[in-house]
């Protein structure tokens, strides 16, 4: 079982607190951690991309010229892809990239992930995280009271105060335990969990 510090949010430890091994100490499946972050990227796709082929580009009804005794290579259509203004020869069309995973395996890869960032000293607890109104100044201090710059901040439910704080530092993200992600555990450098985040996490993911 893995012991690690608590933090207040001027920086100073004020405690420690032993993580779940059944969610923050599983041996990391990289395939699942792997497969978790190819569907969330792929989810996100728009799949509209669209390009006309020969059929369906306007025009190019006749055949431009004679089939022999002009000197030029046959054609069959001015429409035809070596032409400019003709079609794709193997174009695009609105597709959807998504894909599904086992909820089993994505519970798994996100204790992976989690797991990972224990293992590599990369996750920090905090007693608590309050603020007393929308202001980012206060937000960045605490970071930088934990010496953190890119972070993923995971709270308990919903603060608008911490998230709206949040919201103008491109280096941070915040998230709440029940929209924490893979992609995002891993996109930055150091995950950091309140206490009751710590809390709901083992609770759900146990």
């Amino acid at each position: 079982m893995a012991t690690v510090s608590v933090f207040n949010m001027d920086g100073k430890e004020v405690d420690k607190i032993d993580l779940s091994d059944a969610v923050f100490g599983v041996e990391v499946n990289e395939h699942l951690v792997h497969m978790a972050t190819l569907l969330q990227l792929a989810n996100n796709r728009q799949g509209t991309q669209k390009a006309k082929t020969r059929s369906e580009v306007s025009g190019g009804g006749r055949k431009p010229w004679r089939q022999k005794g002009t000197g030029h290579a046959r054609q069959g259509s001015t429409r035809s892809p070596q032409w400019t203004g003709g079609g794709v020869v193997f174009a695009p069309v609105p597709r959807d990239y998504s894909f599904k995973m086992n909820k089993k395996e994505k519970r798994a890869a996100l204790k992976s992930a989690l797991s990972s960032r224990v293992a590599e000293e990369k996750l920090i607890v905090l007693d608590e995280l309050k603020l007393d109104g929308i202001k980012t100044k206060d937000f960045a201090k605490v970071m930088k009271n934990l010496n953190v710059e890119k972070a993923l901040v995971v709270i308990n439910g919903s603060d608008e105060n911490v998230q709206m704080s949040a919201r103008n530092i491109p280096t941070i993200k915040t998230a709440s335990t029940a929209t924490i992600n893979v992609f995002d555990v891993l996109k930055y450098n150091t995950v950091v969990l309140t206490k009751d985040a710590v809390k709901t996490i083992e609770e759900v993911y146990a």
